[in-house]
């Protein structure tokens, strides 16, 4: 019997790249941007600036992000988690321990310092762009603080704390601390080191945690 040729396999066509999907190229732009808005300040920073070192077309940014000014809001609702850790589990550790860990005092310095520089950044060309304020408070500030002030009703409730007014208190401690971090003169005219800045945030929660009763 004649053998019959078996038909040659045909070669396994390469499947095409993964393209990166919008959520990552979103995450991926407002990483960016974060980087861009404080090296350049607001003013000084273009949605062309933002394309150029993020690596993609302004066609692709003004797809996810229709102007500076929702980028700008998108890059505070990624650092909010760099303002407050929260929500967090219940932690069997002292108020004073908690809200350190809350605020991230002991943050390494590199994420300490893009913290530190984007809200020097809004401090600082807020009279210019009284619009940024008002984007801070909306994405980042008031979702921030209604989550601390949950917390402190939720410790309140356990009887671990003596406070009438969470929400004031939420209000209270950000100031102090957010303060502390971010200062209007600037880190450096502020603090000399780190150590004396991380003294000061300590003193702030301890004098608060006193005035609460903690436990």
């Amino acid at each position: 019997m004649d053998s019959v040729d078996e038909p040659a396999a045909e070669p396994r066509k390469r499947g095409r790249p993964k393209v990166s999907s919008d959520e990552d190229k979103r995450a991926h732009i407002v990483e960016v941007a974060g980087r861009v808005f404080v090296k350049y300040g607001y003013a000084g920073s273009t949605t062309a600036i933002v394309a150029s070192e993020a690596g993609v077309s302004k066609q692709t940014l003004y797809k996810l992000f229709e102007s500076k000014e929702e980028l700008f809001a998108a890059v505070v609702g990624a650092h909010r988690r760099l303002m407050l850790d929260l929500p967090r589990p219940v932690e069997d550790i002292s108020i004073a321990a908690s809200l350190e860990r809350i605020f991230m005092i002991d943050m390494d310095e590199d994420k300490d310092a893009d913290r530190t520089g984007f809200l020097q950044l809004v401090f600082r060309e807020a009279a210019q762009f009284p619009e940024l304020v008002d984007i801070l408070q909306r994405e980042g500030m008031l979702a921030s603080r209604q989550h601390l002030a949950d917390w402190l009703s939720e410790r309140r409730s356990e009887g671990r704390l003596t406070l009438d007014d969470t929400a004031s208190g939420a209000r209270m401690l950000m100031d102090m601390i957010l303060g502390g971090m971010g200062p209007p003169e600037g880190r450096a005219r502020a603090w000399p080191d780190r150590a004396q800045q991380f003294a000061h945030l300590r003193r702030c929660i301890a004098i608060f945690a006193a005035g609460v009763g903690a436990a």
